[in-house]
């Protein structure tokens, strides 16, 4: 493996945002089985909200070894759950290794080849396990933040089922945080800024997320700054349609 240097700043800035990845938590509990891997974990920030110790095994893996390290101090002093480990590299280094859930949060659109990166998540997946990627969405919302944090894209619905990996079914495609879509297209029309400010985090957070909680199932998730893609592999002896 070479050695790999994140040089997005915003994992730091978004850690706090309690809100929303509570809010995520609540839309991947059903599908997250025994055994987890988280790839693209980073320093465990979304780790804390996602993993309630429950579970067999959390393979949080991070090609960063710096971040890496810090994921590391957390499970050492007690800050992510025991059945949380530690894999530096990417999924090219898992390839003897099978799981009953695969997490993207907020990776697929920092990797240039996500197509291939998919399939070989899939091929790591257990008969009946499911495969998760959240990310930005709308291509159009693309600011100078998403190219400062090293986005190659943002997703539609239509562009993250293009990406849908071979053998699998997909279960659930959904836009998330109706309310966030109409501040980030404030931020591309009148702001175009490089990167929030914290205070602007915390507003988004705060009440935001909140009011598209209650706003996106009105509106039965077609709108929304996210996007969620949920895949499943086929028990064994089910065919995939």
């Amino acid at each position: 493996m070479s050695q790999y240097t994140y040089e997005g700043s915003e994992l730091d800035l978004f850690a706090d945002a309690r809100v929303w990845k509570s809010n995520l938590r609540r839309q991947l509990a059903p599908f997250l089985g025994a055994e987890v891997l988280e790839v693209g974990a980073g320093f465990g920030g979304t780790t804390r909200f996602l993993c309630k110790g429950n579970h067999r095994r959390w393979v949080c893996l991070e090609p960063d070894e710096a971040l890496a390290d810090r994921l590391s101090a957390s499970i050492a002093d007690g800050s992510l759950p025991p059945c949380c480990r530690v894999s530096v590299g990417t999924t090219a280094d898992l390839s003897d290794d099978s799981f009953d859930s695969i997490l993207y949060i907020d990776v697929v659109e920092h990797i240039e080849h996500d197509a291939e990166e998919l399939a070989r998540a899939a091929a790591l997946l257990k008969p009946g396990g499911h495969l998760a990627v959240l990310s930005p969405a709308h291509q159009w919302l693309f600011t100078p933040f998403d190219q400062a944090i090293g986005h190659y894209r943002r997703y539609s619905k239509r562009s993250l089922a293009a990406l849908s990996p071979p053998g699998l079914d997909r279960v659930r495609l959904r836009y998330l945080d109706t309310a966030g879509l109409l501040a980030s297209l404030g931020n591309r029309l009148v702001l175009n800024s490089a990167m929030p400010n914290p205070r602007q985090i915390a507003f988004w957070d705060r009440y935001l997320v909140r009011a598209s909680r209650v706003v996106d199932p009105l509106l039965n998730y077609r709108l929304g700054k996210s996007v969620l893609g949920i895949w499943k592999r086929p028990a064994e002896g089910a065919s995939s349609a």
